[in-house]
Parts: C-alpha cells; structure tokens; sequence
C-alpha cells in the first residue's frame, strides 16, 4: 500500500496532561491549547484540514470541520518526558524506569572523574536554564577557560563552552569523554552548547548544539528497517537522539525551517523507506523559553510549508506528523512536560479522515510503520488496517 513513510517528529508541541503528569508536576500543562490563548486563535488551515482541531478544542481551530486526514493522540507509556524517551518509544523502545535526574548538580565522584579525564575543572554545576546559565557564569568562563556544567529537569549533562575558548570540535570531544564516564550512572544524554559573544548582554547559543545520547536498549524502528536493507534517513537531531543507529542517510539542520527544506531532500534520495525528521525549534527557541508567541508562530510557518510537502508527496507515501513530549511555555518553569502528544496521518487520495483514538502507547507509530514495511514489531498496535478502510 506504502512505499515511503514521512515521519514528522513537531518537537515540544503536546496536546494535553497525561493522567499521570501530577508526579512530574505538570498537571495544568497543555502545550497547543495555552498557546493559542496566549497568543491568539491560532490560523493553522494545512494541520486542520488534517484533523488537528478534532483532537482537542484549539482557539482559532475548527473542531468539525471535515477532515481529509485521520487524527488521535497518543500517551506516552515510557516513564519520564525528555526527548530521547519519546523518540526511542515512537521507534518502539518503551522503557520500563526512567533515565537517572540530578536536580542538584552531579555528585562528586562525577565532576572528580570529569575533571581528571579532560584536565578542566568545570563551572557550574547546576540545574539551569541554558540561557540564564550563560548570563551567570558565561564572563567567568571567559577569564578562565573553565567549560560551564549545569543540567536540568531532563536526564541531560550539559557542557557549554564559546566557540573562541573552547572550539567545536574540542567541546564535542569533551562531550565524548563524559558520556563514557555517564555510562554507569544512567544519564540518557550529553548534549554541547556552544556559544558566542563578548559579555553577558551578548551571548548567545549557537546552531552547533550536538548530543551525545545514551544507545538504544533494544532494536529500534531504524535498526530493523535497515537490517532489512529498507532505506532510512534521519533528519535534524534524528542522528543525536539514537546515536547515529539504523540511518543510512543523515541531514543535520540549523532550524526548523532548514529541517523542512532537507525533508524534502531526503526525499529525493529514498524511493521505498523511512525519512523521519525531528524540527526542534518549538521546543529549543519557544518552549524552553517561554515564548508563546515565538510557538505559534513556527507552528503557522510549518503549516505554511505542508503543501509543499503535499506537492512532493507520491500516491504510495504515507505521512504522519506527530511529537515526543509537551514544552508548554505558558506554565512555571522552563522544562518538558508530560502530555499526550498529536497523531497525524494523511495519504493522497484518502477519501476520508477518521478518529484514530486515545493511542496507549507512541509506539504505535513504530509498529504501523513496521507492518507498511512487511516486519513485526514486540511493542505498540499498528492502526494501519484503519488508514485501510
């Protein structure tokens, strides 16, 4: 039925609290919904047309309009709400305790172990946000070399270093070497933040970011598609959040708007396979930072491009567009939250859209994709015998 499956991966954009995300503290979270109150009723006529305002009540969104696409959400059966969880469940990995969090900074034995192996005694230590950590400690790090550690809610080690201090090349080494030391203590990633600027006033972080997650526990989505000699190409942060496994073709992106652009790339290199994309600007650029207006804004951008996705689209693609966690910027704090994510789904020609559901797990997407694919998967429930009627 399908040769190609485009796999869009909207990162941040939740749809609502899950039942359980009181214990994350994240029960009044609703990442769609408390953006289009804040920054107005939102003009997203692409994503409605495929069922977007059907799955939840949106301001500026039709809730019965008729749509061409099917629609759902998803709960997210893995514990935690980072970013390499939601991906590793899409792709079919659910795990069963959550990576290791360090509210306090890392323990002692930790930032010895770094401090030996790379010869820097580091700054910081701290959870932080990444913006303000800079403000902080960002001149210091200028006088004295010393790379910035700070973490956050997330299981995440975080080395932030200027690109005139501490060059590219050598910070991603520096992210190396702690990840091998991380290993024990189940941190899920090691992410690089460098960044330019002259003082406090002027840093900023730049398009450099790299992470350096923890591999998957099990065979993933990719791993099995690529095993079967199915094409696979990863796009944006893809590569990062499975550790370079099952990608035949990697297209690292600046942004969002970069990402859509070598989507539609990727497309010219894979006749029969998988193109998943990751655009990470609602999460990095709005959620994080609290910027509602930023967020509806790159969601009308998105909206905006899809006919041109539509246009390169063949009879035998299948789209699904979806995310990995929520990153509402309307509520306290500046981190993940726990919701249920979106579920897209359009081919050409469908005659017309139906309910997918409360889906129990992400990995039901990896298990439809599986059985486009011929293959089986051990976690989710495929839905594509819905897409068939």
């Amino acid at each position: 039925m399908f040769k190609r499956v485009i796999l869009i991966v909207l990162d941040g954009v939740g749809v609502g609290a899950l039942p359980d995300a009181e214990r994350y503290g994240d029960a009044a979270a609703a990442t769609l919904q408390h953006v289009a109150q804040v920054a107005g009723p939102l003009h997203l006529p692409h994503l409605e047309q495929l069922g977007l305002g059907r799955i939840v009540p949106v301001a500026g969104l039709s809730e019965t309009r008729p749509a061409t696409g099917c629609w759902g959400k998803m709960a997210e059966q893995s514990p935690g709400k980072d970013s390499v969880t939601g991906h590793w469940e899409l792709a079919g990995v659910i795990l069963d305790k959550p990576f290791a969090t360090f509210p306090d900074g890392f323990p002692p034995q930790i930032i010895q172990a770094f401090s030996e192996k790379t010869g820097l005694q580091p700054l910081g230590n701290i959870a932080a946000s990444g913006t303000d950590i800079l403000r902080e400690l960002g001149e210091e790090h200028l006088r004295s070399g010393r790379p910035i550690v700070y973490t956050s809610s997330d299981s995440v080690f975080q080395i932030a270093a200027h690109e005139a201090i501490i060059p590219p090349e050598k910070l991603y080494d520096l992210c190396r070497q702690a990840e091998r030391i991380l290993r024990p203590y189940q941190v899920c990633r090691v992410i690089a933040r460098p960044f330019v600027g002259s003082d406090s006033t002027s840093f900023r972080r730049t398009a450099g970011r790299h992470d350096f997650p923890r591999t998957p526990l099990t065979p993933t989505l990719l791993d099995r598609l690529q095993e079967a000699d199915i094409a696979t190409a990863g796009v944006g942060k893809i590569p990062d959040l499975f550790a370079g496994r099952g990608l035949g073709n990697c297209l690292p992106t600046r942004d969002n708007r970069h990402g859509m652009v070598r989507t539609l790339e990727a497309l010219q290199k894979i006749n029969f396979g998988l193109v998943m994309t990751n655009l990470v600007d609602f999460d990095m650029l709005y959620g994080h930072r609290q910027d509602a207006t930023g967020f509806a804004a790159a969601l009308g951008e998105f909206d905006a491009w899809l006919p041109q996705l539509f246009r390169q689209m063949r009879e035998t693609d299948l789209l699904i567009v979806t995310a990995d966690h929520g990153c509402d910027p309307t509520t306290a704090g500046t981190d993940h939250s726990r919701e249920y994510v979106p579920l897209l789904v359009w081919f050409e020609g469908m005659a017309e859209g139906e309910w997918l559901g409360i889906r129990e797990s992400f990995a039901d997407v990896g298990a439809t994709i599986s059985e486009v694919f011929g293959l089986t998967s051990d976690q989710g429930s495929s839905f594509l015998t819905e897409l068939r009627r």
